[in-house]
């Protein structure tokens, strides 16, 4: 189980950033993640999936990238620790309960039957494209800022 104090806000910042650079398809799809169940990072009008964020972010500070499967509990754990770092992570909307129709109404014999007894036919789901996740180089970071150093070995920031 991974552990986040090392991750600072800085670290989220360079994660969002390289989000915004890959776009989220990419960048959910390299790092292994699923989509959010609702809930939402939002920062500067954008939102961004918390726990692809926070365990990229966990990758800048320490090297290791957290898989999905090892939040412990999941997205409400990673909006609990992005709001302790000062980011707004909103709630998932919880839909309102549906009440039957009453017996006897057009409504109530079945789902798919408009008020003057006709059925509607449902459109087929249109399929989306599926992206193949393709793994990315292990890159190395500079100890001091988290950068990724150039082929020299050598931080262009710190040396």
């Amino acid at each position: 189980m991974a552990t986040f104090t090392s991750v600072t806000r800085e670290n989220i910042l360079q994660a969002i950033a390289e989000y915004d650079s890959r776009g989220a398809d990419d960048f959910l799809g390299v790092y292994g993640y699923v989509p959010s169940d609702g809930y939402d990072l939002v920062h500067e009008g954008r939102s961004y999936d918390p726990k692809a964020i926070l365990g990229v972010a966990h990758r800048y500070a320490t090297g290791f990238l957290v898989p999905s499967g090892e939040f412990s509990s999941g997205d409400k754990g990673a909006a609990v620790i992005l709001r302790k770092r000062g980011f707004e992570v909103t709630e998932p909307v919880v839909a309102p309960r549906v009440v039957p129709a009453p017996a006897g109404s057009p409504r109530a014999a079945s789902p798919r039957a408009r008020a003057d007894g006709t059925a509607t036919k449902r459109k087929p789901a249109a399929k989306k494209p599926t992206r193949r996740a393709v793994a990315e180089p292990v890159v190395k970071l500079c100890p001091t800022c988290s950068m990724v150093l150039p082929n020299t070995g050598i931080c262009d920031y710190c040396s």
